[in-house]
């Protein structure tokens, strides 16, 4: 039997703050609406003046807009700074630089984001540690208490590939977990899943809305018998109605729904109402606005986050990318924090090879985040079974050869895949300002109604 102590000390290990901090983000969920707020408002005061005081970039911008530290009092107050975007990040990543970074622990991380454009930041201890904290209570609401049993489905955006099997091992250990890919779906792959959820027997089960709906999918055409779970918890993509009736079908569970953004700092979990994905308070702030960039208390629009403990990297009004339906209601489950309806524009598509092997979208994403320097966009449609075709907008400075290694890597799912480039001087956006950077027209998934 696991002993808990083992998780427990891993984690401390890891952060001595970890477990004291897990204590009191159990115990905030409780508190009222306006005790979060007064909360979130304190402490991005704090990050206000910080960056202004600190942050060359932030510290000009609001010279040139004559923006005072105390306008920024509350929330509300918020809509006076301009929207951060990926692009501007990268066109001033040093003046974004703190002048005392040095005194920063951070690290340096990566995001591909929806809208396919890659982009490096930097993320603080505290912050990280904050992150797993809250990630921990999220699936607390779903009745996950820690050093339980779970299995991950998925990919990089949750920690499945490790460097080394031995890394893995120690982290599967440490955590009481075992580590599934999404990357090869394929079904002697699948029988393996099978085999580690049968001897593993996990209480959760998390990953991937698309990655498991398919895994349920084989299951079933395949009539195969596998462990049952308590609960399955999604992420990354978007989970549709149809999905989560598929898998609480074949698994005889609940699902819950999760939503998280490392570079933003957001995160939102579903509970037993599922009603909505509560958000979470204690690390960031939340925007949904419209087309303008203006607060919706209630609709669809784009998803800002403000990082309120990210001092490397002040992520103030940050474009996700990301597109939701904000809700003004309260859950009957007793917790003060407001909840997102859904998440609407954050859907990832799976491809399937000649040899009928399917294979995560988000494969192609991490291929992009590793060798897409000087890649300024990308998109990549399966347009036929064998056919895959990827359009790239490029900086002057790209290394074509590169492309050779890219071909390389996709050819290792299936030899049989053809891969065009195409070159592109921009890549069409819809209405709403995005595009669908992993689409796949062969393979169609049912109309959500």
């Amino acid at each position: 039997m696991y002993n808990r102590f083992l998780f427990y000390s891993s984690h401390q290990l890891f952060d001595k703050r970890f477990y004291p901090l897990y204590k009191r983000v159990r115990d905030s969920q409780w508190f009222t609406h306006k005790r979060l707020r007064l909360y979130q408002e304190s402490q991005l005061r704090k990050m206000i003046s910080f960056a202004y005081s600190y942050v060359p970039y932030y510290h000009q911008l609001f010279d040139r807009l004559n923006i005072k530290i105390g306008d920024i009092q509350s929330m509300d107050d918020l809509p006076k700074i301009p929207v951060l975007t990926k692009t501007i990040i990268k066109d001033n990543w040093e003046s974004l630089k703190p002048k005392n970074i040095n005194n920063i622990k951070y690290y340096s991380n990566y995001t591909g984001g929806t809208t396919g454009t890659p982009l490096k930041y930097r993320l603080d201890h505290y912050n990280r540690l904050l992150g797993l904290v809250l990630l921990y209570r999220g699936w607390g609401y779903a009745g996950y208490k820690l050093g339980d049993k779970t299995v991950f489905l998925g990919g990089d955006s949750i920690d499945i590939n490790q460097k080394s099997i031995f890394s893995k091992k120690l982290h599967e250990i440490g955590r009481n977990v075992r580590k599934l890919s999404s990357f090869d779906m394929s079904s002697e792959e699948m029988k393996g899943y099978t085999k580690t959820i049968n001897s593993f027997k996990p209480k959760f089960i998390r990953g991937y809305a698309s990655a498991i709906y398919f895994y349920c999918n084989w299951i079933k055409n395949n009539r195969i018998s596998v462990f049952k779970p308590q609960v399955v918890i999604t992420t990354s993509d978007k989970l549709y109605d149809y999905m989560r009736l598929e898998i609480e079908d074949t698994l005889q569970c609940k699902v819950f729904d999760t939503y998280g953004l490392n570079d933003g700092g957001l995160g939102a979990y579903e509970c037993f109402q599922h009603k909505g994905l509560h958000i979470d308070t204690e690390r960031s702030f939340l925007e949904v606005v419209d087309n303008n960039d203006i607060q919706l208390k209630n609709g669809k629009g784009k998803v800002l986050a403000t990082s309120l403990y990210n001092y490397s990297l002040p992520f103030i009004r940050y474009e996700t990318g990301d597109l939701a339906e904000s809700y003004e209601g309260k859950c009957d489950c007793g917790r003060g924090s407001k909840i997102l309806k859904q998440v609407t524009g954050r859907t990832v598509d799976v491809f399937i090879t000649p040899e009928n092997k399917y294979v995560h979208g988000w494969y192609f994403l991490y291929l992009f985040w590793k060798y897409g320097k000087n890649i300024k966009e990308y998109q990549i449609n399966q347009i036929s079974k064998n056919d895959i075709l990827i359009k790239l907008v490029l900086e002057p400075s790209f290394d074509h050869t590169v492309l050779n290694t890219i071909e390389n890597h996709i050819r290792l799912k299936s030899q049989k895949w053809k891969v065009e480039f195409k070159y592109m001087d921009k890549i069409k956006r819809t209405e709403t300002g995005k595009f669908k950077f992993i689409s796949n027209d062969y393979l169609t998934f049912k109309n959500e109604n």
